[in-house]
């Protein structure tokens, strides 16, 4: 890496607004790093899409995010780590962080021993969640849960809405029945349901989520590969999609806070 890598975006995508959540962290612990977001609005949801597919997603995507300069890819959506994360690596020359359901801090935070996971079917099924319970769930019960339906309404704008409160409902009994005391939002879209989780769960149960975990991350690989920026100038941010503009803007303008922010249109149609 060059000295002016240090002056390139960090590139974050997913498969819609979710991964707003983990730049929001990002944001948060690096404020003078420039990011832009790509946001694959016109194949979203991933989450019932072939791993196969999802992968091609994220070859085009990634494509697109090094010839606008990034530095670092992070890929922000647990279905699409699962399913792409190694490849991108062995594909592109530059950092790639991903994303994977809190297994690790929910067995340290449970009390009881009884843990819930709620993410997309695609993250539940692949080897790398499994993988993860190998290694972190010896001496605990791990309740999962798919969630369909549910990134389809944070991509609407109605994460506040009775119908996210009710499929939340929905998802959340058979977990409380079993007693859990820790859920983990396990899809990049679900921290922007938190406050519906947190409230049908009640004040006694602990609900995590990988963002700033991931922003952390993000920072160690800075740092270690010595491309953090420089300077201390505020970073900016720049917003892309796949999808209609018209459509996606107002939505992201709602869950990044800014009513004055523009979303560009991109299409990534090879794979």
């Amino acid at each position: 890496m060059s000295v002016m890598s240090c002056d390139r975006p960090i590139g974050l995508f997913d498969s819609g607004m979710g991964g707003l959540s983990v730049m929001r962290e990002v944001r948060c612990l690096l404020p003078a790093e420039d990011l832009l977001y790509f946001a694959d609005s016109a194949y979203c949801p991933y989450g019932s899409k072939p791993p196969e597919v999802i992968r091609a997603r994220a070859f085009a995507i990634g494509d697109f995010l090094i010839a606008k300069g990034v530095k670092m890819i992070v890929i922000a959506s647990n279905t699409t780590t699962v399913a792409s994360l190694d490849a991108a690596r062995k594909r592109f020359h530059i950092p790639v962080v991903g994303v994977e359901p809190a297994v690790k801090p929910a067995v340290s935070a449970t009390c009881n021993g009884n843990i819930g996971v709620l993410a997309t079917g695609v993250t539940l099924a692949g080897e790398r969640f499994s993988h993860l319970l190998e290694k972190f769930g010896d001496g605990v019960n791990v309740y999962t849960q798919p969630c369909p339906g549910l990134v389809e309404l944070v991509e609407a704008g109605k994460h506040e809405s009775p119908e996210a409160e009710a499929l939340i409902s929905r998802y959340l009994d058979p977990m409380l029945a079993r007693e859990v005391d820790t859920i983990v939002l396990g899809c990049t879209h679900y921290p922007f349901l938190r406050p519906l989780v947190e409230k049908q769960a009640g004040s006694g149960i602990k609900v995590i989520d990988t963002g700033e975990a991931v922003a952390k991350q993000v920072a160690r690989v800075l740092k270690e590969m010595e491309i953090a920026a420089k300077n201390n100038k505020p970073g900016r941010e720049s917003f892309y999609t796949s999808g209609d503009p018209s459509v996606v803007e107002p939505v992201v303008r709602f869950l990044w806070g800014d009513s004055q922010l523009t979303v560009k249109k991109w299409s990534v149609n090879k794979s």
